[in-house]
């Protein structure tokens, strides 16, 4: 396999670092276990926040654990099946909307601004769309590692925790092709509105779901971690690509909408605990997340009804996983306070 802060080249190479994946510390994990029923609260009062505290320790691989420095990436791609009239919007919006996240003006970079968090754009080939997934493979293996590479490439060093999003025209078709390969059931189960098709445009979309997982079920069934690179997009092995390097490095995940969970759901089935360093930020209002979700039995921290995308509801429930830590680590116990503990008996 390649050295740990190597991306992995090939097929091979994916499959033997994906074996070698760390787990979590559990002498981290025992810390913020033993120190919770300390804390000047009654015992479970913060509920899914003591959990989100002690899964951090974990996988920080420190206690503990703490969320100063939050890095959302964004990942942007084009994706060939838009010919087929699956989208409301056109190719070209995916540049265009690059550009606002560079000039500061997409919902992504005020949720940044508010939770302290730095965003990274990264634009991958735009001017080259991937195949039309219907008729052919969306990426040769090449084009397929290369992306996951440059995601791999492009977490940032010393960071305490990883909110990938994407910006794609058509990608919500890809995801549900690819929970369609992976998890079964029909076209019509997986598909949304993404970007607010209905009518002819929503059953254009329907269809293109449908043909893209009769061509490519067979080599996902040999090999799920197939299944990105055959109907996904670059933006989607991309992500994949960060969610990778960030387990190699022991830096948490915040992942956000169905997009970007359908990217790394191959993680799930490749390997039992692979998407265990990972939290689901929010679901999306597109239906498949939710089915997607219970598939992969994640709760999500937010369900706010947003469909954007941007990684929008990741940085939104990094604010969360903040709370949670600072709250482990700040909180008063019993003794310190010197407030009677709770009666035994």
């Amino acid at each position: 396999m390649p050295p740990a802060n190597a991306p992995p080249a090939d097929r091979k190479a994916l499959r033997a670092l994906i074996r070698a994946l760390p787990g979590p510390d559990r002498q981290a994990e025992a810390k913020a276990a033993a120190r919770e029923p300390a804390l000047t609260k009654p015992p479970g009062a913060l509920a899914r926040l003591e959990d989100l505290s002690r899964w951090a320790a974990a996988w920080q691989g420190r206690h503990p654990a703490r969320v100063r420095r939050i890095a959302a990436c964004v990942f942007a791609g084009n994706h060939g099946v838009v010919a087929r009239g699956v989208s409301a919007f056109p190719a070209q919006v995916t540049r265009q909307m690059v550009a606002n996240f560079e000039a500061g003006g997409a919902a992504i970079n005020q949720f940044c601004a508010v939770a302290g968090a730095k965003l990274k754009v990264v634009a991958l080939a735009l001017d080259k769309p991937t195949a039309d997934f219907t008729q052919a493979p969306a990426m040769t293996e090449r084009e397929f590692f290369a992306a996951l590479a440059a995601g791999w490439r492009a977490v940032p060093a010393g960071i305490d925790v990883l909110c990938p999003g994407e910006m794609g025209i058509g990608n919500t078709t890809a995801a549900a092709a690819i929970c369609g390969a992976l998890f079964g059931g029909t076209a019509r189960d997986w598909t949304g509105p993404g970007t607010g098709v209905k009518g002819t445009a929503m059953e254009k979309k329907i269809r293109a779901v449908a043909a893209g997982v009769r061509r490519h079920r067979p080599a996902v069934a040999a090999d799920p971690l197939e299944a990105l690179r055959l109907l996904g997009g670059r933006e989607m092995a991309a992500i994949l690509g960060a969610v990778l390097a960030a387990r190699m490095r022991r830096i948490p995940v915040i992942l956000d909408g169905f997009v970007c969970t359908a990217a790394v759901a191959a993680l799930a089935l490749a390997r039992r605990d692979g998407l265990a360093h990972c939290v689901v930020g929010h679901v999306s209002a597109e239906p498949g997340h939710r089915r997607l979700l219970q598939k992969l039995g994640q709760a999500p921290l937010l369900d706010l009804g947003m469909r954007l995308g941007e990684g929008t509801g990741a940085v939104l429930a990094a604010g969360i996983l903040r709370a949670a830590c600072a709250a482990h680590a700040g909180m008063a116990t019993f003794a310190e306070a010197a407030v009677s503990g709770r009666k035994k008996g």
